[in-house]
């Protein structure tokens, strides 16, 4: 895996952690990106992708198109989008494996300007298998694990 200039993910432990580009009114408006973002981004993708950091990402919609659901107990409530809280929705994410959050930092901070004015990026550590340990048997680490490789293997045949 190569790295951000001054961090080095080749020796130790890596991570993984969502990187999360955060709604604009604009990105829940539905206005989409000019060709010249798509270029840039697709660029910084690409480079992501050769440093082996790059895990998985996509865009996501507006919130008009989504729906929550709230779980309490036996009782279920949908509600349908749009929703009104713009600066705590998601318009895209990553999912990348560096060294460290020093590595993301400095990664998010090549991203082009995903949206226009002011762009807010929150990243975030996933759990690892191991962190569940501590609660997880035996049978339960083993089935994680099986379901864990199950899944990369369906995803490398895409």
């Amino acid at each position: 895996m190569m790295a951000v200039e001054g961090y080095g993910t080749g020796v130790g432990e890596t991570m993984r952690v969502m990187v999360l580009i955060k709604a604009t009114a604009e990105s829940e408006a539905g206005i989409m990106p000019s060709t010249e973002l798509l270029e840039a981004m697709g660029r910084y993708n690409e480079e992501l992708v050769e440093a082996g950091v790059m895990l998985g990402g996509e865009g996501i919609k507006p919130s008009e198109h989504g729906k929550r659901v709230m779980l309490d107990g036996d009782t279920n409530a949908v509600t349908d989008g749009p929703f009104p809280e713009t600066n705590q929705l998601v318009a895209g994410f990553w999912v990348w494996q560096v060294a460290d959050m020093d590595e993301a930092v400095e990664w998010v901070k090549k991203c082009p300007q995903p949206m226009p004015g002011m762009a807010e990026i929150e990243i975030r550590p996933l759990f690892e298998t191991e962190d569940f340990a501590p609660g997880m048997t035996p049978e339960q680490m083993e089935q994680e694990e099986a379901l864990r490789e199950r899944v990369a293997a369906a995803n490398s045949e895409d």
